[in-house]
């Protein structure tokens, strides 16, 4: 087998290893290996191709992975159900106890859960303190 298909099922097995562990760690040495790969093309000593791989790789690390994580923090801050729904206030539409109700919030109607050991009537406003799947946990206002 050539160098260059090494690095390069070497960059498929680091992608893979990426999908599934998402923390911007593997994808570095995806990236390397795939630089490495052409740089073997043109270089075929194993030596000069380690040295490169370890250098791209440490580099990436060092300057890349950080924007990277960032970048996928930022992305989990503006999306998902903790900003649009955690927070906020809804209206009981059936009254909400530990073990049943429902409440309204942007037009849609979520099962919810009281965190306290009263009931809420229904007209009432909550706050939504978390969630689990489908169940909204809440508090009166």
């Amino acid at each position: 087998m050539v160098m260059w298909q090494f690095l390069v099922i070497l960059g498929v097995a680091f992608l893979i290893l990426e999908m599934f562990t998402p923390v911007m760690f593997f994808l570095n040495f995806a990236i390397a290996a795939f630089i490495t790969a052409g740089i073997s093309v043109y270089i075929q000593n194993l030596y000069p191709l380690m040295i490169g791989f370890v250098a791209i790789s440490l580099l990436l690390l060092l300057f890349v992975r950080p924007l990277l994580v960032k970048n996928k923090s930022n992305n989990e801050q503006i999306t998902g159900m903790k900003s649009k729904y955690v927070g906020k206030t809804a209206k009981v539409i059936d009254s909400v106890t530990k073990n049943s109700g429902a409440i309204t919030i942007y037009d849609e109607r979520w099962e919810a859960r009281c965190l306290a050991d009263d009931e809420i009537q229904i007209g009432e406003s909550v706050v939504i303190k978390d969630y689990d799947s489908l169940i909204m946990f809440v508090e009166r206002k």
